[in-house]
């Protein structure tokens, strides 16, 4: 059973994802957090300790705590669309169609979708927002198979998972990501709406049915004040593999 000041830290860390608390603003005073949540002064001094350990708040003697920063957390312990996060933080996503192009499917193409070299692949780029704000650009391949029901899909859908899922059934049940930082490029900066060189935060994934067959490879590029990832492990199971850059 979860603890109860960590649940407390939870609803916090929510509140301050939807800036409920915006970043610079005051949180309740102790006994007005204890009156909210019908627990003792003590309970919530463990659950402010933890959000302070974590960056998202500070305070100074006999001052409020003060929220420091905001980000929105994903994940990997499950693997979520870029909707369905979005969704759970009380957010709106967003998507826009920038490009889209069959494509000879490149020797990088063939290995990750486990197609022939020259198989026609489709190629989209995305721009994905969280409420009307861009965050996230998408370079997404389709395998073959699957090409022809995202390409009759809308533009302007908010969530691709979830339609193809509606539309053919299919479900995206593992992804491998790797993470790193690049560099953004001049077309990057002018549809995120970054400074050119900014650094921004790439996941290179793969996704496949429970079958194992793979559905789209993606280059994902965040930008760093917008998102930020979690990963949690312990001594007896570590999904994270720690490698050099490549």
């Amino acid at each position: 059973m979860t603890a109860r000041h960590e649940e407390i830290a939870d609803e916090l860390r929510r509140a301050i994802d939807r800036e409920e608390y915006t970043v610079g603003s005051r949180l309740p005073s102790e006994s007005e957090l204890a009156a909210h949540y019908c627990v003792s002064r003590g309970t919530v001094r463990q659950a402010v300790a933890t959000l302070t350990a974590e960056g998202l708040i500070g305070s100074r003697q006999g001052a409020r705590r003060v929220v420091l920063a905001s980000r929105r957390s994903q994940s990997f312990e499950e693997l979520r669309s870029f909707a369905q996060w979005a969704r759970a933080m009380g957010r709106e996503a967003t998507g826009e169609v920038v490009t889209q192009e069959y494509r000879p499917a490149t020797s990088e193409d063939a290995v990750r979708l486990q197609v022939p070299v020259g198989t026609q692949v489709l190629h989209v780029l995305r721009l994905r927002g969280l409420d009307g704000e861009p965050v996230l650009l998408e370079r997404t391949v389709y395998a073959d198979w699957i090409s022809p029901a995202v390409e009759s899909i809308e533009p302007g859908c908010p969530s691709v998972t979830q339609r193809l899922y509606d539309d053919t059934g299919l479900v995206f049940a593992y992804g491998e990501h790797i993470i790193d930082a690049v560099a953004c490029g001049a077309r990057d900066a002018e549809l995120l709406g970054v400074r050119r060189t900014s650094p921004l935060l790439r996941v290179r994934r793969v996704t496949t049915t429970r079958e194992g067959r793979p559905v789209e490879w993606s280059d994902d590029r965040y930008r760093p004040d917008a998102v930020s990832f979690s990963v949690r492990n312990s001594i007896g199971s570590n999904a994270l593999t720690r490698k050099t850059a490549e």
